[in-house]
């Protein structure tokens, strides 16, 4: 082969790799961002990458465009490794047509997609554009649809995460709703299906980029973003701590590892950490952390339905799924919000084989108007679904309170969790001794001469009698009342002893949550 070929070659590559030229990746520097090779450089193992499609470019002959085909046309696709273990990647290039997306650019993003269905590899996209390729009209459309598609099938199939690294707008956000996680940088990051000034045309309302579609809105309000990131490096830093969680496809367990910490090695802390005042607040994440293999707890949607918390981390090695009440935050009541939360977590724990443990405490569903006609009763119904769903070792301890629906919601022993704990001062009832009292012995309150002592009596004595763990104990309805050191040692044991669990579902298509 002549030295021309091999120099045409090198050539290509060089030019290539300047995607929208030098003048372009310096104003993406300038504003903080990497460019979309750095990305990938800075995710994947060193020398890992292989790039596919590095030479495409568009096919778009209107508007002058004949003459602004740029080898890659706007994305970098291909496949490497993180930590060792492969994953499929696309890096959407800002410094090319603003990052927007051609009929052949989503032919790229839809080729990997495809090889990481067929060979059980997760998928990472790396966001950074302005939504649709405007002069390429309706093919530009017909490859987010096929982008959309392909998120669809392979959701439950292998692992779909988000990075917004930039501006995400209009259909451009719709891939990153359908995928399982999705992370935002502070100040970098924009998500919305319709600008400011369209909004302001439209509405009259007069909002900022940030207030709109911002991290910490998407983080905090919509909860559409599962993580915030202060910058690039700590994006990249949460999505391979994420990883080193979760398997990479559905016919996988998550991997298991050596953390050095004893599945026996107990924190006698934890006795004191539930008040002994039921109505007295405490933070759920003190009793996981001090549970969890070397305390670690890695929290998503910290900071969205914050009366709920959701995570990973591990047991003995094993990784798991957290789900919890959180008494710090809203009483720890379930609403829209923490519903919704939980039920998807469920979901995707249950889809990729992570065993899930359900640290409750609940006083019950938040009332109001505004829960009630926003939908609490279609929405609290998705928790119950997802945990009746779920087919994956399920380990439930009670901490404090366990009242009415919410009870039986939050994976009890009704609903098919496997094994069930409750600490000696949880209190298992319809509802709470200071409500119960007021219905079952009305009259008697009201006849009485000294009410406040009566109502007094009534419920020292209703919490002694029902608000205890020993009469669901008693009907099996609990598998064992535990000291709280106790905890740790017994999930290490219950996900031994369940490793094994095979649990199968009637055959159907598929079911009807009540979204």
């Amino acid at each position: 082969m002549t030295d021309e070929r091999f120099e045409e070659l090198e050539k290509k590559r060089e030019e290539a790799k300047l995607g929208g030229g030098e003048e372009r990746i310096k104003r993406q520097h300038d504003q903080g961002k990497l460019t979309a090779r750095e990305r990938v450089d800075k995710l994947l193992d060193p020398g890992s990458f292989v790039e596919i499609d590095e030479f495409v470019v568009h096919r778009e002959t209107g508007f002058g465009m004949e003459e602004k085909q740029i080898l890659g046309d706007g994305v970098i696709t291909g496949y490497g490794t993180i930590d060792g273990r492969k994953v499929y990647i696309f890096s959407q290039d800002f410094t090319v047509f603003g990052g927007s997306l051609s009929e052949m650019y989503g032919l790229k993003i839809v080729k990997i997609m495809d090889l990481a269905m067929s060979t059980g590899a997760p998928v990472i996209g790396l966001n950074d554009g302005a939504g649709a390729r405007v002069q390429e009209g309706v093919k530009a459309l017909a490859s987010y649809a096929w982008i959309f598609y392909r998120n669809t099938i392979a959701s439950g199939v292998v692992p779909q995460i988000s990075a917004i690294l930039g501006p995400c707008a209009g259909g451009a956000v719709y891939s990153p709703a359908v995928t399982d996680f999705t992370l935002m940088v502070k100040d970098k990051s924009y998500m919305f299906i319709t600008g400011p000034e369209v909004i302001k045309t439209v509405t009259g309302e007069e909002v900022t980029f940030e207030e709109l579609g911002g991290a910490m809105t998407h983080n905090s309000v919509s909860g559409v973003a599962s993580f915030l990131s202060e910058d690039e490096e700590d994006c990249f830093s949460q999505i391979k701590t994420l990883l080193s969680y979760i398997p990479s496809n559905n016919l996988e367990d998550p991997p298991r590892i050596d953390t050095g910490h004893a599945s026996d090695d107990f924190d006698e802390s934890i006795d004191e950490v539930v008040p002994e005042d039921p109505n007295v607040p405490y933070d759920m994440r003190d009793v996981v952390t001090k549970v969890v293999d070397n305390g670690e707890f890695f929290e998503v949607h910290e900071y969205w339905a914050k009366n709920m918390i959701v995570g990973f981390a591990r047991f003995d090695g094993r990784s798991v799924g957290i789900v919890g009440n959180n008494p710090a935050h809203l009483a720890g009541t379930l609403d829209i919000n923490a519903s919704d939360k939980c039920s998807r977590f469920v979901r995707f724990c249950d889809a990729f084989n992570i065993p899930i443990i359900t640290f409750m405490d609940v006083p019950g569903y938040l009332p109001g108007t505004a829960q009630e006609w926003g939908g609490i009763i279609r929405h609290g119904a998705k928790i119950l679904y997802a945990f009746s769903e779920a087919t994956v070792p399920k380990i439930t301890i009670i901490t404090r309170k366990a009242y009415g629906g919410a009870y039986d919601v939050m994976s009890s022993k009704h609903i098919g969790a496997d094994l069930v704990y409750a600490w000696p001062n949880s209190e298992i009832a319809v509802m709470g001794p200071d409500g119960a009292i007021n219905i079952i012995f009305r009259k008697e309150i009201k006849a009485a001469k000294n009410k406040e002592k009566k109502r007094a009596e009534l419920v020292k004595e209703y919490r002694e009698r029902f608000a205890n763990p020993y009469i669901a104990a008693g009907l099996g309805y609990i598998d064992k009342v535990i000291f709280p050191r106790e905890t740790r040692s017994l999930i290490c044991k219950g996900l031994d002893a369940l490793a094994s669990k095979r649990q199968s579902r009637p055959p159907k298509k598929h079911g009807n949550i009540p979204l």
